[in-house]
């Protein structure tokens, strides 16, 4: 991995895990999402239009087919993600989604992209399956209803990461799509799924920007940047690199829960969350 994928990634992961702890902090649901992500597009309107401007980007309808794609596992994603953070830590549910999304991904990408998985990458797979065991309180905590709902809400959640990764993988490397364009137009097609069912309640909506504006702002903004800088990552590295190095963020994202929400089982949740990174790290370097 270059020197150059490293530091896009590391500096996403910082973005990664700040953006998510707004969420949490905001408990949002779709209304908050949707704000969010009306943010997003207004932001990044005027890079977009300069972009295909100046790059003279064509969009046919195998572009529009990823964008399309790639919009429907992300909303899934982002609505799963506001509902597991109402119902459990970010301190769990972030470690827990942000760990198995790699994991299927380095496997999944064994099939599809045909990038090898070394003995390095099964020692990484089963460090993160540890620590997703010892993050979560073991075998005890698991069968409690409080730990289970959140834990199967972070599995869920990590299968969706998994998913629009090996999706937007094909998009940049394979369709050769621009990254921006590729997650503005995904945007566009999540903002329009979402208003029909918003603009319903528009006093809610206003409601929402009233007590979250801060929070809407600031992860309309820092959401997608973040997932850029991955997916230009990704046009010059392989998908199974890319996706455990992303996942530092797991750290910050954990200390994040543990101190600044004062979420408990601080200790053990961060020396998993270190655990975690170790096994992404070894599944980057095999």
């Amino acid at each position: 991995m270059s020197i150059l994928a490293l530091a896009l990634i590391i500096v996403s992961a910082f973005m990664h895990a700040t953006w998510n702890y707004l969420a949490k902090r905001s408990e949002g649901g779709d209304t908050f999402v949707w704000l969010y992500m009306v943010v997003s597009l207004l932001v990044y309107a005027p890079f977009v239009i300069g972009f295909i401007v100046l790059q003279g980007v064509q969009i046919g309808w195998l572009e529009v087919g990823f964008m399309a794609g790639s919009a429907l596992i992300h909303l899934a994603y982002s609505l799963l993600l506001q509902k597991g953070y109402k119902v459990g830590d970010l301190s769990l549910i972030y470690p827990i989604c942000r760990g198995t999304g790699p994991l299927i991904v380095a496997v999944a990408a064994f099939f599809i992209y045909g990038e090898k998985l070394s003995a390095a990458g099964i020692i990484g797979i089963l460090l993160i399956t540890f620590s997703i065991f010892v993050i979560t309180g073991g075998l005890d905590a698991i069968k409690k209803a409080s730990t289970l709902v959140p834990v199967s809400y972070g599995l869920l959640i990590g299968v969706m990461i998994a998913s629009y990764t090996l999706l937007d993988k094909g998009a940049v490397s394979v369709v050769m799509m621009q990254p921006l364009i590729l997650i503005y137009g995904s945007i566009v097609f999540q903002a329009l799924i979402l208003t029909p069912f918003v603009v319903r309640d528009w006093q809610r909506v206003r409601q929402e920007w009233r007590e979250h504006k801060q929070e809407a702002i600031g992860v309309g903004i820092l959401n997608q940047l973040a997932y850029i800088l991955v997916l230009i990552a990704m046009t010059f590295t392989p998908v199974s690199h890319v996706a455990p190095v992303r996942e530092m963020s797991i750290l910050i994202g954990t200390i994040l829960g543990s101190f600044m929400l004062k979420e408990g089982f601080g200790i053990r949740r961060i020396a998993a969350a270190c655990t975690m990174v170790a096994g992404v790290i070894t599944i980057a370097l095999q």
